[in-house]
């Protein structure tokens, strides 16, 4: 395989987002200047996702296909006041049926996952968000039925099919019918803004799987490897970042993405981010990094299932993520690692702060920050790595007793509240 070859294989993701942006800037300028009507705006958008996943995941995009035309149906005979239930229960039961085939595929036949047929699982899994994000709106009566061609143009549309991040219905919407009366600023230069720190992110990955390559573990004392486990969670946590960076910049690139982050702020670009890496990074606390990290999946899980559960609403959110997920054994690991880690973050965090002086308090917050990275570290390695590798590696060294200590840490704060 040569140079290309293996950069393709590589950037599969990043290059299909790349070629997608001239097609999102096209819907720009002709929906700005009203070349575009509203009816050629959502066919636009819809056939373009049709287009992208059928390149993308040949045979394979029949499971998006499928799963827009049954959630379709349901919108329109299902009454609004029970049109969640029917659609969560459907869409999790189809993509739950193929998690479990790629299960099966992977660890029982010993066979290669077809890179489309993972690419439409994954995608199945954003169109999840979509769909019963819109079917939350439609419950909670947010709005009227929604028309056919928005509800098509919503759920298939180009820019949100290979990744996120999760635009809500309404703002989607007011995008569409208000692009060519009152349009956004040209996006062409926050646009290149933010792409250009991409290839120093990637040049970094680049660096650390250098490192990794030429790591011997036979002569490594316990640090190195810790420095090992630091290293690929930072790799693997860079490629999320380079990802969202590129799904957001092609969001822009359509209109997506101009309104304020939060209530009195500003309109800007940044109104769609799962996550910018040193806002993320800087997190000094276990629950901080949880609400920044894919900060929009993170929105749609707190609003799913966080605010919805009566009892042990943390327990239940991540016991979710495991399941959207697709639940391999790392999966379960990581997530419910994930889960007592925010527990006992914030209930140390309430308990020792209030007591500590303020040179102490910038002691404590130095602490937790390390505390912090080394249990994202564990997690992002167990979650990523999905079957026993990744914990057999993080057996072998030390910082694998950060996550326990934490756990720990919450059995024994539990104990004193209770006593």
């Amino acid at each position: 395989m040569g140079l290309m070859g293996r950069f393709w294989e590589s950037h599969q993701f990043l290059m299909h987002q790349c070629f997608s942006l001239p097609f999102a800037f096209l819907f720009f300028f002709l929906s700005k200047r009203g070349y575009l009507s509203l009816t050629s705006r959502y066919l636009f958008v819809s056939a373009g996702g049709c287009v992208l996943a059928v390149v993308t995941m040949g045979v394979y995009s029949s499971l998006l296909f499928v799963s827009a035309l049954v959630f379709v149906l349901l919108v329109v005979s299902v009454d609004a006041g029970r049109v969640h239930a029917w659609v969560f229960g459907t869409q999790m039961l189809w993509q739950t049926s193929w998690h479990l085939l790629l299960q099966y595929r992977e660890y029982y036949l010993q066979e290669p996952v077809s890179t489309r047929l993972f690419l439409a699982v994954s995608s199945l899994m954003l169109l999840t968000q979509r769909v019963t994000s819109l079917s939350m709106d439609l419950q909670e009566r947010r709005g009227a039925r929604a028309p056919l061609l928005p509800l098509a143009g919503y759920v298939l549309n180009f820019t949100a099919l290979l990744g996120g991040p999760l635009c809500p219905y309404s703002r989607f919407v007011s995008l569409m019918t208000g692009i060519s009366a009152d349009p956004p600023p040209d996006p062409p230069r926050a646009v290149l803004l933010k792409l250009t720190p991409v290839l120093p992110m990637e040049l970094a990955r680049y660096l650390l799987a250098g490192l990794l390559d030429a790591y011997d573990p036979s002569g490594a004392a316990p640090a190195g490897g810790a420095a090992r486990v630091l290293a690929l969670a930072a790799w693997l946590r860079i490629q999320y970042y380079s990802h969202w960076r590129c799904s957001e910049c092609l969001n822009n690139a359509a209109g997506l993405g101009f309104w304020p982050r939060s209530p009195g702020e500003p309109p800007g670009w940044g109104g769609l981010s799962d996550g910018d890496l040193w806002a993320v990074e800087a997190s000094s606390r276990m629950s901080q990094f949880a609400r920044r990290w894919n900060a929009t999946t993170a929105s749609w899980l707190r609003r799913l299932v966080y605010a919805r559960c009566g009892r042990f609403p943390l327990l239940s959110t991540f016991g979710f993520s495991l399941w959207w997920h697709g639940g391999h054994l790392g999966h379960f690991v990581g997530m419910l690692t994930w889960a007592a880690t925010v527990a006992a973050d914030r209930r140390a965090h309430g308990l020792l702060r209030p007591r500590l002086s303020p040179a102490w308090r910038k002691a404590y917050t130095c602490l937790s920050w390390i505390n912090t990275q080394m249990n994202v570290a564990c997690i992002v390695t167990a979650v990523e790595l999905r079957d026993v590798s990744g914990l057999r590696l993080l057996s072998t060294t030390y910082i694998g007793l950060v996550p326990l200590f934490n756990v720990l840490l919450l059995f024994t704060l539990l104990k004193r509240n209770t006593v």
